[in-house]
């Protein structure tokens, strides 16, 4: 018992525990700051007064929330329904065919590097304890941390997106109507550098890699954002 908490507090310190969410949180919060930053900017190139820019805003935010949620859940449902199959054709086949199934597990462990008689070995201990564990793990590649909930990741998108997507919206709620679009882009700049920071910080990887990735991307955006405004020219009164 005590060995079991010990390897399960181990495990905890990894940060690949928190992939699922963390990815689903990251990328709902990133979309929801640089896309409806983009269409508030697009739309303040094109316009002298607040209401049409509340207006896109606000309809972005609740449509890109939904959509994400949707998205997302979408998603993830349709990858487990492909594990789900794959564990139950590989139920009929450890029934079907067990030499076969525990020479492939054998073979696998072989091309681990270990040698072909300790491979056997660990092939047969495993599949004696819980031989569809073992083929799950090992063969399929599918494990508790690869595996993701559709409705955790729908809930976080959403979430996160509807978050990020508030920031702008604040800033064209109080801010001057005047130069909009550079209030815009500025402290859009600042939220994604939060992000950037508070996402690596989390994951356990370099805070400078991941502000300049996503500070890069969300200017790209915001910028076209902008220059379709100015192209179309449509004063928006």
């Amino acid at each position: 018992m005590e060995n079991k908490l010990t390897i399960d507090n181990y495990m905890n310190n990894h940060y690949i525990h928190r992939s699922n969410w963390l990815r689903a949180a990251v990328l709902g919060a990133n979309d929801g700051i640089i896309s409806i930053s983009s269409l508030a900017i697009g739309v303040a190139a094109a316009s002298s007064t607040r209401e049409p820019i509340l207006l896109a805003t606000v309809a972005g935010l609740v449509a890109g929330a939904l959509s994400m949620a949707a998205g997302e859940y979408v998603s993830v449902s349709s990858q487990t329904d492909i594990e789900k199959a794959d564990i139950e054709r590989e139920k009929i086949e450890l029934k079907e065919m067990p030499e076969e199934e525990l020479s492939i597990l054998a073979q696998i462990y072989e091309n681990r590097g270990l040698k072909k008689e300790t491979a056997l070995l660990v092939a047969k201990e495993l599949t004696e304890t819980d031989a569809l564990a073992a083929h799950v793990r090992d063969e399929l590649g599918i494990n508790e941390i690869s595996q993701a909930n559709p409705l955790q990741a729908a809930l976080a998108s959403g979430a996160a997106f509807t978050v990020g997507g508030v920031l702008p919206l604040l800033v064209a709620l109080f801010l001057p109507v005047q130069n909009m679009e550079y209030w815009l882009y500025g402290f859009t700049i600042v939220f994604l550098g939060i992000l950037g920071t508070v996402s690596a910080k989390v994951g356990g990887s370099s805070v400078m890699k991941a502000v300049l990735r996503i500070i890069i991307w969300g200017t790209i955006a915001m910028v076209l954002s902008a220059l379709v405004g100015y192209l179309f020219g449509v004063n928006v009164a």
